[in-house]
């Protein structure tokens, strides 16, 4: 890891500070209890717990939810590899979920897909330059069950 990258390493990984990130930039994920659990330049996983905030009626955790928590592991592992690069800016463009079985249990995010951001964003060169990558990130239940599927494409700018 670059010393930007183990700084913002350092930071988001530290709970206050992920804490306070996510109350000014997206109070939904503190809201539902969503953690970050693993991060590294080849994945991220991030967790959405089963309780009062993130259960709907039907007794399971809400879509937004599962669907909020897996775009912020795939978001968290694009801002590590954009980390210290203020010239590129980063935006959700595509979205694909199939949700599998009932979440009735927390859940656990994966995201694999470091090596393919990374790869992206190195081919941004030039002022203007665009790159789009869609990561899959799968929802798994404690026991390894899988709960859902996204892909997630985030676009890449650079200014």
């Amino acid at each position: 890891m670059s010393p930007s990258q183990q700084s913002f390493y350092k930071s988001i990984t530290s709970y206050p500070a992920f804490l306070w990130y996510m109350l000014g930039n997206l109070p939904s994920v503190v809201f539902w209890g969503s953690r970050l659990q693993k991060l590294n330049l080849e994945e991220c996983h991030t967790i959405v717990p089963f309780n009062y905030r993130s259960k709907n009626p039907f007794r399971s955790i809400y879509f937004s939810a599962l669907s909020g928590t897996a775009e912020l592991a795939s978001g968290i592992l694009c801002m590590l590899h954009l980390s210290g690069n203020t010239t590129i800016s980063m935006l959700v463009t595509g979205f694909k979920a199939d949700f599998i079985k009932k979440a009735n249990q927390a859940v656990t995010m994966k995201c694999p897909a470091g090596k393919k951001i990374s790869d992206t964003i190195q081919k941004l060169k030039y002022s203007g330059d665009v790159g789009t990558v869609t990561v899959p990130v799968t929802g798994y239940h404690p026991d390894g069950e899988i709960i859902a599927t996204f892909e997630i494409t985030w676009s890449f700018k650079k200014r």
